[in-house]
């Protein structure tokens, strides 16, 4: 088959780009023709909450990738549509994570449509995470445009059904995140301690991705100085490490910081980490922390299933559905004591009692999510 994914890859970075070049990477590994569709120009800089949207990697040589589309500008929606068309496209694979790219990625499925190509739409959020009052006018705009759909949550699948008809709500299948598998190989711990510059000793806790004030870095910070503040035995020994770039103000948590008396007792990397380095930090973690407010699922979790690392989630979106709560690591509420307790019961097992539990567990759980099931969803819309 001849499959389009319409969205972000490179020379853009980030997770979608990650997303949307492994999907294509499996599609092709099947046996179909794949070709990535992405933009021109994606957010317009004052946007754009980051340092830069851009990588500064070369372009992959294992992939076609065509760029064509502005995200602001309909004249190139008209312009990618009629590529999509030429290409012999026979199905369209669209990544949707913001209302705001409704109008641009609406109009091209549309346009497809009509020409016979059918439309599929990987949903990573349907209700967006900090919401804005036009928000449904364009979801119901973008649901409108697509034939099918695939919720990586059961949270996500219901809210895609509520902007649906009833004759349409049977359209929503479910099929979990994939596993984040293309950063590579894990290192031994020790090497990548040092490497990072961390010391060996610590039971190091790994808040990691772009900081915005949903994922929960200020209850995460309050519940760490609470497990500090107990002086249990062993809680003297833990270090958080924060990596990521800052998509708010970063002057909230340095005041924050000094506030709770944690100077010297996190480890601050604040620039966007590269995915040749994203594997140096899962491999020198001990607990991933994804301390969230709100949630649908998280590429997070997909990393470290794949670097085979517990975690600790809060109960929110669907993150519980992938984390087992005392299997693969904790679900907690969204209470910095309920954080700070199971951070708590974590720094007190020696790293041969957190083996125990835990990775005969997660190596079982990360079986469900290879990137063949999501594409088999996709295709056939057969869990």
């Amino acid at each position: 088959m001849r499959i389009g994914i319409l969205g972000t890859s490179w020379p853009y970075r980030g997770g979608l780009t990650a997303f949307n070049e492994r999907l294509a990477r499996q599609f092709a590994a099947e046996g179909h023709e794949v070709e990535i569709f992405t933009f021109t120009m994606q957010y317009p800089d004052f946007l754009f909450p980051g340092k830069t949207q851009y990588s500064d990697l070369p372009k992959p040589e294992d992939l076609s990738i065509t760029r064509t589309m502005n995200s602001i500008n309909p004249f190139t929606w008209i312009r990618t549509a009629r590529r999509i068309q030429k290409a012999g496209i026979q199905l369209l694979v669209i990544k949707f994570w913001i209302p705001l790219m409704a109008p641009c990625l609406g109009t091209i499925a549309r346009l497809c449509r009509r020409k016979g190509i059918e439309v599929v739409s990987i949903l990573d959020n349907v209700i967006p995470h900090e919401p804005h009052f036009w928000d449904k006018w364009l979801i119901r705009y973008y649901v409108g445009s697509v034939d099918r759909f695939v919720a990586m949550s059961a949270s996500v699948q219901e809210d895609c059904r509520r902007f649906l008809p009833e004759e349409r709500k049977g359209l929503v299948a479910l099929s979990p995140h994939p596993l984040y598998d293309n950063f590579g190989e894990p290192v031994a711990k020790s090497e990548a301690r040092r490497i990072l510059g961390l010391p060996e000793d610590k039971t190091i806790l790994l808040f990691f991705g772009f900081i915005r004030d949903y994922k929960g870095l200020d209850l995460l910070m309050k519940a760490y100085a609470k497990v500090l503040s107990d002086q249990g035995p062993r809680t003297k020994d833990l270090l958080l490490v924060v990596a990521g770039e800052f998509y708010n103000n970063g002057e909230q948590y340095t005041a924050l910081e000094q506030e709770l008396g944690l100077k010297g007792k996190i480890v601050w990397h604040t620039d966007f980490i590269p995915d040749e380095r994203v594997r140096l930090y899962f491999s020198a973690a001990d607990l991933i922390v994804q301390p969230y407010k709100s949630a649908t699922q998280s590429g997070v979790t997909q990393i470290a299933y794949h670097f085979e690392r517990p975690m600790l989630v809060t109960n929110v979106g669907g993150l519980a559905e992938i984390v087992p709560d005392g299997k693969v690591g904790y679900v907690c509420p969204v209470d910095e004591t309920a954080v700070a307790n199971a951070i708590g019961r974590f720094a007190q097992m020696s790293t041969e009692e957190r083996d125990a539990l835990f990775l005969p567990n997660i190596r079982k759980e990360k079986e469900k999510y290879a990137w063949s099931r999501m594409t088999k969803v996709i295709l056939t819309f057969e869990i």
